[in-house]
């Protein structure tokens, strides 16, 4: 599902390339996940209560453990950061809003 009003960047040849590429664009908070909240420090961000402004997915060529996708992220009170997720490795201990949030891009 494509949202025509999220700006469109080129797609980075490398996770560490998007990432920096992302904090030079003011995305400079590293977000973890836990269940329907993202957390950053001391910050706790539920479900809906961001926003994803891009995506970079990344596929290993022979390994499937390589597999990974950057998200832009923004929080509805202006927090912006990176997450970096493995395809499938916090499944099990997320909600299924988050899940679904997460494959919408």
């Amino acid at each position: 599902m494509n949202d025509p009003n999220v700006e469109r960047h080129s797609h980075y040849d490398t996770v560490s390339n998007a990432i920096d590429a992302l904090r030079k664009q003011g995305f400079t908070i590293d977000f973890n996940l836990e269940g329907d909240y993202l957390l950053a420090d001391r910050d706790k961000i539920h479900v809906n209560e961001f926003n994803i402004v891009d995506v970079y997915r990344y596929e290993g060529n022979s390994d499937p453990s390589d597999e990974a996708a950057v998200y832009a992220i923004e929080s509805t009170s202006g927090l912006k950061g990176v997450l970096v997720t493995s395809y499938g490795a916090y499944s099990d201990s997320l909600s299924t809003a988050m899940l679904e949030k997460l494959k919408m891009k």
